[in-house]
């Protein structure tokens, strides 16, 4: 009597990978999401390795690992893979001040974010 299994969260054409606490703003990192949502995996990665911004790098390996997943647990083939959707979510918000003239207080917030990425097989058209 055992609990029934899960039932997948994507098709059985996609993989997706998920990366949480990612330190910078939402608003960044929906830039480079939106710079490889659609692109084949391949022109995604080469994106991201030659971007200036600091989160690249991060934003890379979530997406190798969503290519890893793809390809060792869903047997899917890496050729033929575009980066399907990346969505990018709010997480916490540290909050930290600093004294201000006048005996006021400047508030700092430094947010924190999180990164979806899934990604799909599509077949060549000849």
């Amino acid at each position: 009597m055992g609990k029934d299994k899960n039932p997948r969260r994507v098709a059985d054409n996609e993989a997706m990978a998920k990366l949480r606490m990612l330190k910078t703003s939402p608003q960044k990192l929906n830039l480079l999401a939106a710079l490889i949502r659609g692109k084949k995996v391949e022109r995604a990665l080469n994106d991201l390795t030659f971007s200036k911004k600091r989160v690249a790098l991060d934003v890379k390996k979530c997406l190798q690992s969503a290519i890893a997943n793809a390809e060792n647990n869903h047997n899917l083939d890496v050729d033929e893979l575009i980066v399907a959707e990346a969505w990018v979510g709010k997480n916490l918000t540290m909050k930290r001040g600093r004294p201000r003239a006048r005996g006021r207080y400047g508030r700092i917030v430094k947010p924190f974010a999180e990164l979806t990425i899934k990604v799909r097989q599509v077949e060549e058209q000849a």
